[in-house]
C-alpha cells in the first residue's frame, strides 16, 4: 500500500523494483490478499499480452493518514526508516505548513 499511495508504483515490475526485495510469489499473494480485502483494484492497461495495473479503493485511500503516521513514527524511533519521505508526504506538509 506504500508503494501505491506514495510512490505511485502501479505495476508488478514496479513493486519488484522495490528495495526490499521481494520474491515474485511472496508479491503476486500479497497484491491478491490486498484486492480480495478491497483495498486494491486490478485494472487492464493492454491486451496482448494482457497486462494489469494496481489501483488503490476508496477503502485503500483511507489508509493513507494511518501509513503517513507510521512513517512519521518510524522516522524517530527506527533508525534508516524512511530516510527520504514520499513525495505525497513533502507535498502535504508543504500546502499544510508542516514540516516532515
Amino acid at each position: 500500500m506504500r508503494d501505491l499511495l506514495f510512490y505511485g508504483k502501479r505495476r508488478f515490475a514496479d513493486f519488484l523494483a522495490s528495495p526490499e526485495r521481494i520474491a515474485t510469489n511472496i508479491l503476486a499473494e500479497r497484491l491478491e490478499r490486498l484486492q480480495r480485502c478491497g483495498l486494491i483494484e486490478r485494472r487492464r492497461y493492454h491486451d496482448r499480452p494482457p497486462r494489469e495495473e494496481y489501483h488503490p479503493t476508496g477503502r485503500g485511500r483511507d489508509l493513507e493518514p494511518v501509513l503517513r503516521e507510521l512513517i512519521r513514527w518510524g522516522k524517530r524511533h527506527v533508525p534508516g526508516t524512511a530516510r527520504r519521505p514520499p513525495a505525497a508526504m513533502i507535498r502535504d506538509a508543504a500546502r499544510l505548513g508542516k514540516r516532515t
